[in-house]
């Protein structure tokens, strides 16, 4: 998951980052995050699938998430 590398990468640097998968992937995300030494570090999960959701509903699902994502992004 690049995703999780890059989030990785930018924690390492100080910048604070935070990944977002879908429930599908979680096991494949903490499988990742583990692997590169940050096991327990925060992500968003979004419920799935996400493929098949129209332009507003898929706006309407992350609006759900801003909170979460600006507060990982906070710390």
């Amino acid at each position: 998951m690049c995703s999780v590398h890059d989030t990785v990468e930018f924690e390492k640097r100080g910048i604070p980052s935070t990944t977002i998968v879908t429930a599908a992937f979680k096991r494949a995300a903490d499988f990742q995050f583990r692997g590169k030494g940050m096991e327990g570090h925060q992500y968003i999960v979004l419920p799935h699938p996400v493929s098949n959701l129209q332009p507003a509903d898929m706006r309407e699902l992350t609006l759900q998430f801003v909170d979460e994502v600006a507060g990982h992004l906070k710390s």
